[in-house]
């Protein structure tokens, strides 16, 4: 598998990538690749770090693992292409937006490269998938790499926003300087959470550009 990732991230990354964890890492996901259909194709794998490069940070999303449905993952959390019906998680997360914002929104669209592109990292804690297998890639070393990226992040940078949705992304993100950046939590925009009272009106996305704009940062246009 070619490893192609943007030099901003392989930079910071590359003592990861020379560990032996990663090496088996990838020789997995080859393999999987071969032998079965995994999500995304192979070209997007790294899409989170590729369309928001290191210095354009501002807010980083963290999602579980890709969709595993056919067309769905796109390399981008919470994002799937356009043309694809948006998942119910998605589906929550534009109701909860247009309440926020208190303005339309295009909820056709479900893919979020304009988030990623304003500096919004989507970033999966596993970045790949067997098609129709939920969870297939878990525990296989992507988990490392993502703690590392989260680690470096919090530790290298300064005002971010981190939003942490459900309790696997609080888990994930329990390591992250609060005195450095925001971190907002909520229930996970899933529809057994979020029907419950867990992710309706937690104005995440307000909040964040208040705090993008309190330190200097341009507010992201969701």
């Amino acid at each position: 598998m070619k490893l192609t990732i943007h030099n901003s991230w392989k930079n910071i990354l590359n003592d990861e990538f020379s560990k032996p964890y990663f090496q088996g890492l990838i020789d997995f996901v080859s393999e999987e690749y071969k032998n079965n259909t995994c999500y995304p194709d192979q070209d997007h794998i790294f899409d989170a770090f590729n369309k928001t490069t290191l210095d354009n940070v501002k807010v980083v999303i963290i999602g579980q693992d890709p969709y595993h449905g056919v067309g769905q993952a796109n390399g981008l959390c919470f994002s799937v292409n356009n043309g694809i019906t948006n998942p119910p998680s998605l589906k929550n997360i534009f109701k909860e937006l247009k309440s926020d914002l208190g303005e339309s929104t295009n909820t056709e669209n479900g893919d979020l490269e304009k988030w990623a592109n304003q500096g919004v990292l989507l970033l999966n804690a596993v970045l790949t998938v067997r098609g129709g297998e939920a969870g297939s890639h878990q525990n296989k070393g992507w988990e490392k790499l993502t703690d590392s990226v989260i680690k470096v992040l919090s530790e290298e940078k300064e005002h971010l926003v981190f939003l942490l949705w459900g309790g696997y992304a609080k888990k994930k993100g329990r390591k992250i300087d609060t005195a450095k950046h925001l971190v907002l939590t909520s229930g996970h925009p899933s529809p057994l959470s979020a029907n419950r009272g867990y992710w309706f009106g937690n104005k995440h996305f307000t909040t964040t550009n208040k705090y993008l704009i309190e330190n200097g940062r341009s507010p992201i246009n969701w």
